[in-house]
């Protein structure tokens, strides 16, 4: 598994178009500019990891959990928005994100109730810490932590991706920040919210982040009890 960007655009603009109609119920909306706009920002050349390839795997994660969610349409429109600003030199992506979705939503017709639903969606990705109880939070934000339990080659070409996307930070520099988000990733009581999530990718989740950790050969004396 790669993630250059491979994901067929024509699928992903009709899996875009009916979701849109889906929760617009306006059949004669035209949902195609707002897929070609997104799938551009996609397809950016600073994207490794956060590019179609992920797109379409939160999608599809996200079919596998939409039975937990409340409102699966509305899940679906933030994992498209959810990194559609991206520069990995930046640390406001989250938030134009969000902006992005409310100005491009409003327009396509959605609810203010949708739109803002979207968008608090979207920045949540931010933390990954939804409340008890939000079920799309949890359903997107392990949908959009899934990779971390990927097998053992589909992983190695992610943290690959990552560093590609970080090639303007020396090696030490990212070596140690890797570390400390590994570290904190590890430290939560649990990855994943969701029943599908917990049973069936926490386990290898913390295999591979606690693998990594020691390939990158940082001590880890803050878990060392």
């Amino acid at each position: 598994m790669t993630y250059e960007h491979d994901e067929d655009p024509r699928e992903l603009r009709e899996r875009w178009a009916r979701t849109l109609r889906a929760t617009t119920g306006t059949p004669d909306i035209d949902p195609y500019p707002y897929a070609d706009n997104l799938l551009a920002r996609w397809s950016e050349p600073q994207r490794k990891y956060h590019t179609t390839t992920h797109l379409a795997a939160v999608l599809d994660h996200i079919d596998v959990l939409e039975d937990h969610a409340d409102d699966p349409a509305l899940v679906r429109l933030a994992a498209w928005f959810h990194d559609a600003v991206y520069r990995p030199d930046r640390s406001e992506n989250e938030e134009r994100s969000a902006d992005l979705a409310e100005r491009a939503l409003t327009e396509a017709g959605l609810t203010a109730h949708q739109v803002a639903e979207v968008a608090r969606l979207v920045r949540l990705t931010v933390s990954h810490d939804p409340a008890d109880g939000d079920a799309d939070g949890e359903a997107l934000c392990d949908a959009d932590l899934a990779i971390l339990a990927a097998a053992p080659e589909a992983y190695a070409a992610y943290t690959k991706a990552v560093r590609e996307e970080y090639a303007f930070v020396p090696d030490e520099a990212f070596r140690e920040g890797r570390a400390a988000i590994l570290r904190q990733l590890l430290d939560l009581p649990r990855l994943f919210r969701t029943p599908y999530g917990t049973s069936h990718w926490e386990a290898t989740a913390r295999e591979n982040l606690t693998t990594e950790l020691d390939l990158l050969g940082t001590p880890d004396q803050d878990r060392e009890k």
